[in-house]
């Protein structure tokens, strides 16, 4: 009997001192895993870097041009698409649809343009590299806008409001005589359309509340915020699902292409990927080294050191982790309806039918992998964007051509 109150007195104190020494729970964070959280964190995004190809980009005139012209309707062959038909505000600027529907059917995913200034590339295989090239690309697409840049250009001359506008931003109207002309009104639709979307930026979701009280050390308030799964769940996403090799710093993307091996759209072979988007960029006569960009050639540096490699076969942008609840389906082209399928499909990491996955199973249990979509849904937050940039201006505005 001794000896076994000596074995229960020396269990006691090992489980006292292993009290002591283990986390108090899921709400104790390292140091270095505060760190990880403060990278994530909304607070920690730097304001969208410089455009040197679009000299108007910071100017708000030319954003409310941008405005009107991103909810314009007749700026398509038909007289009803606008930006609008497929980045809608109510939605976080996507569409709800596994590829986006103008005219005919586009061939890939509308993706969020939320945040979309600070991205070097633009498109799911980055075929822009600046956002008033990536505006221009719809309306010639015959699946899009479906028009021709003369009509455009021949529309903003006729609109008074819409002229007075531009006069605004990029002085006299040019005489629509020749194609110089007609290209250089073209080019600064997309500009302005740009100035637009750089306002467009991602607001402060729970799980930026969540990191202040964490980097603020008020444990009550930020165990209040997330629920345990919550919790367990952003740790899987910093820890052992190594989510942020790809999905970090504040958009939680690291704005590169990789392949994942997601199976094609239905019906489709393969999509090449950004082996054949960064050709595209490349060659585009609006690109940032093209001759209707304001930069210098020293600055397009991305475009300088673009990779090109056959690594780059089936690979894709990878997108921003923020919102994810508003803009189903995923993937590049909607393949996968539901955030529990995406997180099943990393899980099982499957061959890729082209070129090589580059991620490794993750061979989480079903309830790790719900504790994960937990916490991914704590990441919706509507845009940091004033309301009056969300809609359609009034065709009052449009006629007295500035907001009072």
């Amino acid at each position: 009997m001794v000896g076994s109150g000596v074995v229960l007195t020396s269990l006691i104190v090992l489980m006292l001192a292993w009290m002591q020494l283990r986390p108090a729970g899921p709400e104790t964070w390292t140091d270095a895993e505060i760190d990880i959280l403060r990278s994530l964190w909304i607070e920690s995004l730097p304001p969208a870097p410089r455009d040197p190809s679009n000299a108007v980009a910071d100017d708000p005139l030319a954003a409310e041009f941008g405005q009107h012209l991103f909810f314009e309707p007749r700026l398509s062959g038909t007289g009803t698409i606008s930006c609008a038909t497929c980045h809608q505000p109510e939605r976080r600027f996507t569409d709800g649809l596994a590829k986006g529907q103008g005219i005919g059917m586009s061939k890939r995913n509308t993706p969020s343009i939320i945040g979309a200034a600070h991205s070097p590339w633009l498109y799911w295989d980055g075929r822009k590299d600046n956002l008033w090239s990536q505006a221009l690309s719809p309306l010639e697409d015959p699946a899009e806008h479906g028009g021709k840049r003369e009509q455009y250009a021949a529309f903003i001359a006729s609109e008074s409001s819409y002229r007075e506008m531009y006069e605004a931003v990029f002085g006299k109207f040019p005489a629509l005589s020749g194609s110089p002309a007609v290209d250089e009104v073209f080019t600064n639709i997309g500009k302005s359309i740009a100035a637009y979307e750089r306002l467009l930026l991602p607001g402060r979701s729970r799980f930026d509340d969540y990191v202040a009280a964490v980097v603020a050390g008020e444990h009550k308030p930020h165990a209040a915020l997330f629920s345990d799964d919550e919790v367990m769940g952003l740790r899987l996403f910093i820890g052992e699902a190594n989510c942020t090799q790809c999905h970090n710093g504040p958009l939680m993307t690291n704005h590169e292409f990789h392949n994942t091996g997601v199976i094609s759209f239905p019906g489709e072979v393969p999509d090449k990927g950004r082996v054949a988007g960064v050709r595209e960029v490349l060659a585009d006569p609006f690109n940032c080294r093209g001759e209707f960009s304001d930069a210098a050639v020293a600055d397009c540096a991305e475009l300088e050191f673009a990779r090109t490699g056959a690594e780059l076969i089936g690979a894709f942008r990878t997108p921003s982790l923020r919102n994810l609840e508003n803009t189903a389906p995923y993937m590049h082209k909607g393949q996968i309806e539901t955030l529990a399928e995406v997180l099943q499909h990393y899980n099982e990491a499957p061959l890729a039918m082209i070129g090589h996955n580059e991620t490794k199973p993750l061979r989480l249990g079903r309830r790790e992998l719900r504790q994960l979509e937990a916490f991914l849904d704590t990441l919706s937050a509507p845009p940091a964007t004033a309301d009056k940039w969300l809609t359609r201006p009034t065709r009052e505005l449009a006629h007295n051509g500035r907001e009072n």
